[in-house]
């Protein structure tokens, strides 16, 4: 099948280098505008961008998706079929109806649980068991269109938002193969979602700070879920820093005090159990252990830790 590739991240690009390396053809890659990165602020490509000029692929980057005339190229394009992996963008109706075979999404996800734009990260977030990658058909609304398949993965302590998203974005891209050739042969069946629904809203800035009220299990979760970018973070001596490194252990402590300052760690208290950090990154420093942080800056007992 003639296929048009539309996403955007890391995450989306062992979709893509399956695609390609498939029986199936890939036609064009949609992708969204380069970004300024870094203190520079020059223009950076979308890691799908990347790989689809590696591979000698046709690129389009429409700031406007509903604008007649890129509605228009995709027509001309007569694509079988449009597959999306972590586009950005919600499609419009009139591009869902242009390919015969359908708009099929990559979602990581066990719909209808984690609709939305950030599904692995509150999957951690929520102390999830299990999670997966759905794949479905699309319609004009967010994550509701019918499923067509599910893979299934086991959520352990050992994960963090960066160990997930490489095992689900492998996953997904298993899924997909698998979910257009059984399209391309006829023998799969769209199945309506059932079940509760929740949904995965993109985090802000404040959902980053660590509330240090919460028991300590809450707040393992949402380190490993911001980690490697962009970091749980609080504030020690008034000092913002980002948590790279934490574990929840037993014990009772004053929310928000530290408990001790050694080589097993930085341990605070919370509403229930302590946590331990044991890496950190001060503003405008590299990552360091706990240890050397100690070493610079910290005493001894006692020091508060202010959160915001």
């Amino acid at each position: 099948m003639k296929i048009i590739f539309w996403g955007t991240p890391e995450f989306a690009t062992p979709c893509l280098e399956a695609l390609i390396d498939s029986c199936h053809q890939v036609i064009a890659v949609i992708t969204q505008p380069d970004k300024k990165r870094g203190r520079g602020g020059g223009l950076s490509p979308s890691p799908v961008k990347k790989t689809a000029v590696k591979h000698g692929i046709e690129v389009f980057q429409p700031t406007r998706i509903r604008e007649t005339t890129f509605i228009d190229t995709i027509k001309k394009l007569s694509p079988d079929l449009i597959a999306v992996v972590a586009y950005g963008k919600i499609l419009p109706v009139e591009l869902l109806k242009i390919p015969p075979k359908g708009c099929i999404n990559v979602h990581a996800s066990l719909l209808p649980k984690f609709r939305g734009a950030a599904p692995i990260h509150w999957a951690l977030i929520g102390n999830e068991k299990e999670t997966g990658i759905t794949t479905m058909l699309m319609d004009e609304k967010m994550d509701t269109g019918s499923t067509l398949l599910c893979k299934k993965t086991e959520i352990t302590d050992y994960d963090t938002l960066e160990t997930l998203s490489k095992r689900l974005s492998e996953l997904g891209a298993e899924a997909l193969l698998e979910t257009i050739d059984k399209i391309d042969k006829g023998c799969i069946t769209p199945t309506p979602q059932c079940g509760e629904a929740s949904y995965a809203r993109p985090l802000t800035k404040e959902d980053s700070l660590i509330d240090w009220s919460r028991p300590a299990r809450e707040i393992f979760n949402l380190v490993r879920a911001l980690h490697p970018r962009p970091c749980a973070c609080t504030s020690l001596n008034g000092e913002r820093v980002k948590i790279i490194k934490a574990k929840p252990i037993k014990g009772k402590g004053e929310p928000g005090k530290v408990i001790e300052c050694s080589n097993k760690g930085i341990i605070i208290g919370t509403s229930s159990g302590l946590i331990s950090i044991e890496e950190l990154q001060p503003e405008n420093r590299k990552p360091m252990s706990c240890q050397d942080y100690i070493r610079g800056r910290l005493r001894g007992k006692g020091d508060s830790v202010y959160v915001g």
